[in-house]
């Protein structure tokens, strides 16, 4: 179970609760490397070097800069930095509501689950999520995380609630620049049956084994090989496969057939 990375309260009105987030996703089962020195198999240290002078700047000379000009910076101290932080850094407010299904999925950046980090808090945080459950509606609200105030909406899930960071207006590209290029083409009525059947044939139970990593488990047994072995090899080039033969126009119909009755023989 991965530490609380953030506590603090959450409140609805006039009902408040002690609260603390863990991060929903992780990712130290990842396969990390570390830079080393071919040469020795030591590990290489990296450092900040000014661009200038080439001479190593120690951590207490570090500051944040703003370009204003080329290579002119405006230096931010922590300390002014600090005092940005707002007053309910330490406060989940639910100001809003709205229904769940309206909120797309491309803002949703980080989730996180919220429990309650009191038992005193218990009931007043089933009140808040039971209310949601009933209502259909997920709250709406901001919160800072290292730093930075995140709009961020809160939605019953089973036994808990889960919190969702939204992404900055400016860091959500408008779709109709994309998709208004589209041709506006009809599909051959004949067609939309075979895809309903197809989707029939193949739609089975969501399962987190539809997300594993190939090319994780590839390095992972890349590495026990390495290991029984003691010396490095060379990983042979996978050969790719030949490019099918004939032309590139594919009859949408008959691919379709092909596609159901692969789907109906693996079914059966």
């Amino acid at each position: 179970m991965a530490r609380p990375y953030w506590r603090g309260y959450l409140k609805l009105s006039l009902v408040t609760c002690p609260i603390q987030l863990s991060p929903a996703k992780t990712e130290s089962e990842k396969v990390r490397f570390h830079t080393i020195n071919k040469d020795t198999g030591n590990r290489i240290a990296s450092r900040y070097i000014d661009t200038i002078t080439g001479k190593p700047v120690g951590e207490d000379d570090e500051a944040k800069g703003y370009e204003r000009a080329e290579g002119e910076f405006l230096i931010l101290e922590d300390d002014e930095l600090e005092n940005l932080a707002l007053d309910s850094a330490k406060t989940v407010d639910i100001d809003k509501f709205v229904p769940g299904d309206s909120i797309g999925w491309i803002w949703l950046e980080s989730p996180y689950f919220v429990t309650p980090s009191d038992p005193v808090g218990v009931e007043a945080y089933a009140v808040i999520r039971d209310a949601m459950r009933a209502s259909g509606m997920v709250g709406v609200s901001r919160i800072v995380i290292g730093r930075r105030e995140r709009a961020c909406i809160l939605q019953p899930r089973e036994n808990g609630i889960t919190l969702w960071t939204l992404k900055f207006g400016e860091e959500v590209r408008d779709e109709d620049a994309y998709f208004a290029s589209i041709p506006d083409a009809k599909a051959d009525p004949g067609l939309k049956p075979l895809i309903r059947q197809l989707i029939t044939a193949q739609t089975t139970k969501w399962s987190p084994k539809m997300v594993t990593d190939p090319v994780q488990e590839r390095l992972l047994e890349l590495i026990a090989e390495k290991k029984k072995a003691l010396k490095p090899k060379r990983a042979s080039k996978a050969k790719s496969d030949p490019s099918p033969s004939g032309g590139n126009v594919v009859n949408i119909m008959d691919a379709l057939r092909k596609s159901l009755e692969t789907s109906k023989r693996k079914a059966s």
